[in-house]
């Protein structure tokens, strides 16, 4: 069967612009990869154009609004997730400008479609006390409370994304009188971050007892699902939401409504920059680029927006306790005049 023209440019996109030109990682080439699935999917299904048999000419800016609405309504998507995809299919676009010029106007078209504006969701994050009650939940008489306890315990240590959590290998510790950890986070960014002595007490204990501190096994994933390979994103979803689960059935006012893996990091920020920590150093433990995005912890902090407001002019507002203690006696005492007379 012919190759089309729309076939050979998503391989090219795939193969040699994003990996190679672009230097993007390998999460977000199969980031993008999927939503290309789901528009073959769309064609398909609503359009009747089967995914070998699309073209270029196939691929309008009516055509890719038609599948933003299709993920929203069909599929449910999130406007935050239907972003994510146009953000692929403009990237696919501006990879066409230089490869099918005289089309030009029409990858424009596509790339004029617009970001669509969502309300900004609350951070979900736990107090101190909440980390420590999680913490408490898995089962360390067994083998596998003992790894998701230590699993817990350093996503909230080292506020790693969970992907980057996923990807540590037992080759990614230095253990030395300040033991640190290599995350290799977003655009293959490296940041290497130290952790509390009690994690990494913690972490050699789960380490010598699974033999990952034996130099054969220093590239072997940290924490393994049942084959031997890395366990996947929604696994630690569920340990996070089973011990959630089961730490909001103890003390429901300190847990959040929601929790998901991202929570920990959240956590961490807001206990770093309540604790004084520069933000110049939260944002470097966090591996942002810059710090407007972490800036984002200290509009957060309702402790620190309490401590701001208590440095402004305190005393304006006096304390009327006094006065109506006076009021309240002389109201009982016209009530008792009320009785005599």
């Amino acid at each position: 069967m012919k190759t089309t023209d729309f076939a050979k440019n998503l391989s090219d996109f795939f193969g040699q612009y994003l990996p190679v030109e672009c230097g993007m990682s390998q999460n977000t080439v199969k980031a993008y990869s999927h939503t290309f699935l789901l528009l073959l999917e769309y064609l398909h299904a609503e359009e009747r154009i089967k995914p070998e048999a699309v073209c270029l000419k196939d691929f309008t800016k009516d055509r890719v609004i038609a599948f933003l609405k299709w993920l929203e309504t069909e599929r449910g998507c999130s406007v935050s997730t239907r972003n994510s995809r146009l953000g692929a299919i403009h990237s696919f676009a501006k990879y066409l400008q230089y490869r099918n010029i005289l089309n030009i106007s029409n990858w424009q078209e596509i790339m004029s479609i617009k970001i669509k504006k969502s309300p900004a969701k609350e951070m979900e994050y736990l107090t101190i006390d909440g980390i420590k009650l999680l913490l408490r939940q898995p089962d360390i008489k067994t083998r596998a409370g003992r790894r998701d306890f230590v699993l817990l315990g350093l996503l909230y240590d080292s506020a790693a994304r969970v992907q980057e959590l996923i990807d540590l290998t037992p080759a990614d510790f230095r253990f030395d009188e300040t033991t640190t950890v290599r995350l290799l986070g977003k655009g293959s960014k490296v940041r290497v971050v130290p952790l509390s002595s009690d994690e990494v007490k913690n972490l050699r204990r789960y380490m010598d007892e699974c033999g990952l501190l034996e130099p054969n096994r220093k590239n072997c994933p940290l924490f393994p699902n049942p084959q031997g390979g890395k366990l996947s994103r929604m696994a630690v979803l569920n340990i996070v939401k089973k011990y959630f689960n089961m730490a909001k059935t103890k003390d429901p006012d300190l847990m959040p409504p929601r929790l998901g893996c991202h929570s920990f990091r959240h956590s961490k920020a807001m206990h770093m920059l309540e604790a004084d920590i520069n933000l110049v150093y939260i944002r470097d433990f966090l591996g942002h680029s810059s710090t407007t995005t972490t800036e984002v912890y200290a509009r957060a902090s309702e402790k620190k927006k309490q401590e701001a407001l208590a440095k402004l002019n305190p005393g304006i507002i006096k304390d009327t306790k006094s006065s109506w203690k006076k009021d309240r006696a002389l109201m009982a005492y016209l009530k008792d005049l009320q009785q005599k007379y």
